[in-house]
């Protein structure tokens, strides 16, 4: 049996009455926070040299801040383990939009902090405020920030509608595709299922089953194209009007600075990932032809079990893998595993109004809360190994503040992406000498599979995405424009990899990360080529690399991308590094096409 979370330790349920009372004591102290920024005038000012009653402010205002932001973040967790778990909960979901308007009272007051602290030399605050020492990389970016904000009203009013506004979209997107179900022609007959299992049925091994999830699929996302497409239209034109209000350039530039990540470097990692696509397009038609395909893979396959695979992957067998790649790393690291289960952080059932994918969000402490969907896979294990490293991460960052542990996204890859990679080289180090082939193709397969969605479909997904907001500046887009700039994308990123006839159209509309954030793609694509790096560094001197690990992990929210690379040799500006992690997994797919090749069945 698989297992499911549990909150009920914190409170009963929204009718307990810790949690009205928690509610009622949280907002409140929203209020009280703001009148706090009121008494200390934080808000733009005059630039002038700090002063020790600037001090004073600073610490009041940090302190408080980060106190009730932490405690409103524990209550949102809260609502939203069961929001996510069931999309059908209207007791959940009317808290979710209770509580909405109290974050969206927060969130102001980040922007007149930015402002205020953008009014100071951070060097003669720091000097007189032990709070401002304490968030001095958080501060900067506040400080740099400053210089891409509206006005105070127009911030507070745009907080305040994007509760009925992108927020709104996004749980629209969220709610109709959680609860859609269809019919799947399936072998021993037909079967409705929700979509979340549909999509679960690229990893059967059986290619029959693949196919007819894929046709299913096809059939049903366009019976809600029409609402999805409206939620893209307003959550993407929103953004086109404020980045420009917010003066930048482009939602490019936007997405890097909340990233902390300079265009020199991305543009350096972009450079290595073009000239990579024809290894992976290599990939892809080796794996067609291991699957009896002549030429390229169409797409029911790109996921799909090696044939030489075992078959599928019991949730017990599928933790043992995890648990044991992890303890060799470090006793800390393997221990996670056990209590992630002993305390019951995980919620690994598909079910009908579940949200799709994978996820891991902080709770109370140092707990998490991580979302599966288990299909019984090998690329199920990875995924576990994935989010439990999120949640190894969260154990790191639970001392540090709420302004400490704002994670960029790219950043926030770190654990997660070194953590599969834990799995991955404990596996092929398992694996070694002849007599393995067959498994070492598999896990070489499931690998591989997980680097091109990272590298090659996230390139589509940044494609589609740029092409929308550039088209978005002129009109609105339709269902249809959407999936033809969806499959043109895919074009261009998969090449002769994919047999484009049987290209995914309705991408954009089953990704929620379209829909709560802006470029929520190639970040994943920088924190799997991070996060090589970092395990090559790991190779090199595994005892100094984990002195020093856990410390790198904390200090995600508080350096910028080109400081935490540098703080374990690395130079993430230099597209040689970023060629350095891409010809790792080039070495995977030399070693698979040749595999394959013994492995391919005979032509007739």
């Amino acid at each position: 049996m698989l297992p499911t979370w549990s909150v009920a330790d914190v409170h009963e349920g929204f009718d307990a009455r810790s949690f009205l009372a928690e509610k009622e004591r949280i907002a409140a102290d929203v209020d009280r926070l703001i009148q706090l920024f009121d008494e200390h005038g934080v808000r733009a000012i005059e630039h002038h040299s700090a002063t020790p009653e600037d001090g004073v402010a600073a610490d009041a205002v940090i302190s408080e801040y980060n106190r009730v932001a932490a405690d409103l973040d524990i209550l949102g967790a809260f609502i939203y383990s069961s929001v996510s778990t069931d999309s059908r909960d209207a007791a959940a979901q009317a808290e979710l939009s209770e509580i909405e308007p109290v974050e969206s009272r927060l969130r102001p007051l980040l922007s007149r902090l930015a402002d205020w602290v953008g009014s100071f030399d951070l060097t003669d605050l720091v000097a007189v405020s032990s709070q401002a020492d304490e968030h001095l990389g958080p501060l900067g970016r506040l400080a740099e920030r400053a210089g891409h904000q509206m006005s105070e009203r127009e911030e507070h009013l745009y907080a305040e509608l994007s509760t009925t506004g992108a927020g709104a979209w996004g749980r629209l997107q969220r709610e109709v595709t959680s609860q859609l179900s269809t019919c799947v022609e399936l072998p021993d007959g037909d079967d409705t299922l929700p979509l979340t299992a549909v999509r679960g049925l690229a990893t059967d091994p059986d290619p029959r089953i693949r196919r007819a999830a894929y046709d299913a699929e096809l059939l049903a996302w366009p019976t809600i194209e029409v609402p999805v497409s409206a939620a893209m239209n307003a959550i993407k034109g929103e953004a086109n009007i404020v980045n420009r209000r917010r003066n930048w350039e482009s939602p490019l530039d936007a997405s890097l600075f909340a990233n902390s990540v300079s265009r020199t470097t991305f543009d350096a990692m972009q450079s290595a990932i073009s000239a990579s696509l024809p290894d992976f397009r290599r990939w892809m038609r080796a794996k067609a032809t291991l699957h009896g395909h002549g030429g390229a893979l169409p797409w029911w396959d790109l996921i799909a079990p090696a044939p030489v695979s075992s078959g599928s992957v019991t949730w017990t067998e599928g933790l043992d893998v995890v648990r044991t790649a992890f303890t060799e790393f470090s006793p800390n690291l393997g221990g996670l595993v056990d209590r992630a289960v002993d305390e019951r952080w995980i919620d690994a059932e598909p079910r009908d109004g579940k949200t799709g994918g994978a996820f891991c969000m902080p709770f109370v402490g140092d707990r998490s809360l991580v979302l599966l969907n288990w299909s019984g896979s090998a690329e199920s294990t990875q995924t576990t190994a994935h989010e439990l490293g999120h949640a190894y991460h969260n154990t790191t960052l639970a001392a540090r503040t709420a302004l400490q542990r704002r994670l960029p996204m790219a950043l926030a890859e770190t654990a997660s992406i070194f953590c599969e990679t834990l799995v991955v080289e404990a596996g092929l180090a398992r694996l070694d000498g002849a007599e393995h082939d067959a498994e070492r193709l598999a896990l070489l397969d499931v690998d591989l599979q997980g680097s091109n969605q990272v590298v090659v479909d996230i390139r589509s997904r940044f494609t589609f995405e740029t092409e929308v907001f550039a088209r978005r500046q002129r009109r609105t887009l339709s269902a249809t424009e959407l999936c033809e700039m969806m499959v043109g994308a895919q074009a261009d990123a998969y090449g002769d990899g994919l047999d484009q006839t049987t290209a995914h159209p309705y991408m954009w509309l089953l990704k929620p990360h379209y829909y709560g954030s802006h470029f929520y793609n190639w970040p994943y694509t920088y924190g799997l080529l991070f996060g090589l790096g970092l395990f090559a560094r790991y190779r090199e001197d595994p005892d100094h690399f984990r002195t020093g690990y856990d410390t790198l992990l904390s200090r995600a929210g508080m350096d910028s991308a080109e400081e935490l690379g540098a703080a374990f040799g690395l130079d993430v500006t230099d597209q040689a590094f970023w060629t350095a992690s891409l010809d790792v997994i080039r070495a995977r797919i030399d070693a698979y096409v040749e595999l394959a090749e013994k492995f391919a069945p005979s032509a007739p």
